[in-house]
């Protein structure tokens, strides 16, 4: 009896300091994590007024205020698309804000765009998906090349970007585009607007796409997306192809389901 009573007390001795160096070296490792996430934050910070200054000295023309060259989350978003690469966080950003200052990105409205959007080809979904993403949605088999000034399909393209961007709850930074495919024909094949839509995510709107649904893709579409797929480089690996069905089950709940995908 006595010898199994003292066996305890060394099992329950091992046992407590076993679970004391546990708790140590959890708190330890937290400890690491968060000075490692602080040293982390203060280099991006630096890096961030690095590219501030080198603007200022030698991009003067640059506009100021949000979005412009003084834009502080602005730019630590393109140093985190460009992996904090100075030199080319600077190159990307010149480019991107001299765009939206020749786009008059500032002055797109629901008037300046509404022939587009009378076409009912594309809008911004009024829920968030199930993972918290604001969702724009685009009709191509409603896109008719030439029936339009292309300029107004690349506004009517960069006014949902920006609507949907403003609607990024607090954590989340990046959206979900859906391609309702179905009713889709060569007479919708667009290689032009493609070629300004990769523009616009890779130099303009860098790591802006969480995941692009291509929903019910006709045959046809297929030899249309080999063409394209080497064009959008990495951002091919953003692609699904699903149904309607995947849509509705699993993107959105009952009350969130856009209406076109409704039964």
């Amino acid at each position: 009896m006595s010898i199994r009573f003292s066996s305890t007390l060394v099992a329950a001795s091992v046992n407590f300091k076993s679970s004391k160096n546990l708790n140590s070296n959890r708190s330890r490792n937290c400890r690491f994590s968060v000075r490692s996430c602080v040293s982390e934050s203060h280099h991006a910070h630096k890096l961030v007024l690095e590219v501030k200054e080198r603007l200022a000295k030698d991009c003067t023309s640059l506009p100021l205020g949000k979005y412009g060259r003084d834009d502080e989350d602005m730019i630590l978003w393109f140093l985190k698309d460009r992996r904090f690469s100075v030199d080319e966080a600077i190159g990307k950003l010149t480019k991107a804000i001299k765009w939206r200052h020749e786009f008059k990105v500032d002055e797109l409205s629901e008037d300046s765009i509404k022939a587009a959007t009378d076409t009912g080809k594309a809008y911004v979904h009024g829920f968030l998906d199930v993972k918290g993403r604001p969702v724009v949605i685009v009709a191509p088999a409603k896109h008719i090349p030439g029936l339009l000034d292309p300029i107004e399909d690349e506004k009517l393209c960069v006014f949902l970007l920006e609507k949907a961007l403003s609607k990024l709850p607090a954590g989340q930074h990046k959206i979900l585009g859906i391609f309702d495919l179905r009713g889709f024909g060569s007479q919708n094949a667009d290689l032009k607007f493609l070629t300004f839509l990769f523009d616009v995510f890779y130099y303009y709107y860098p790591s802006r796409l969480d995941e692009v649904l291509f929903v019910d893709a006709p045959f046809i579409f297929q030899p249309i997306w080999q063409f394209t797929k080497p064009l959008v480089k990495q951002y091919a690996s953003l692609v699904k192809f699903c149904s309607a069905e995947t849509v509705r089950k699993e993107y959105f709940t009952e009350e969130t389901l856009p209406s076109n995908f409704r039964s």
